[in-house]
């Protein structure tokens, strides 16, 4: 199981709602007991894998709410129209790659990376798909050897 070396200060349930009423997104349960518990931070167990091709990436740090350098807010601000509509980037790897979760349609609750320099033909050609789930994702992050 994945643990934390930082965690961000505290926030409360009214504060992921206020979220969420500002940014008309709905994020699922995982990633708010997540968000309560945490806040974001940095993880000790932080590589995944991508894909066969890509290979393996690692979550550089978890993004919060409130005023951090790297919070929820100012990640959603600036990714606004740069990916796509169904997503808000929860994570970002060492190279400015994004984790996404997905906050509607058939996308809700799925894990995605995003290749930021990889210029799309269609629609999510720069995405993989990480995990199902936040907890799955999140309880999966590994060590590299």
């Amino acid at each position: 199981m994945t643990k934390m070396s930082s965690k961000n200060p505290k926030i409360s349930l009214q504060d992921i709602k206020q979220f969420e009423r500002e940014y008309y997104v709905t994020l699922p349960k995982q990633y708010v007991d997540f968000l309560i518990d945490y806040n974001g931070g940095y993880p000790q167990e932080s590589n995944f894998r991508i894909s066969d091709d890509e290979g393996e990436s690692l979550v550089n740090n978890f993004y919060g709410i409130g005023d951090m350098k790297s919070n929820l807010a100012k990640v959603f601000e600036v990714l606004d129209g740069e990916i796509p509509e169904d997503f808000i980037s929860i994570a970002n790897d060492p190279g400015g790659n994004e984790i996404l979760l997905g906050v509607s349609g058939e996308y809700q609750g799925k894990i995605y990376f995003w290749i930021h320099d990889i210029e799309p033909e269609e629609v999510m050609d720069n995405m993989f798909i990480l995990a199902d789930s936040f907890a799955e994702f999140f309880n999966n992050l590994y060590v590299s050897e």
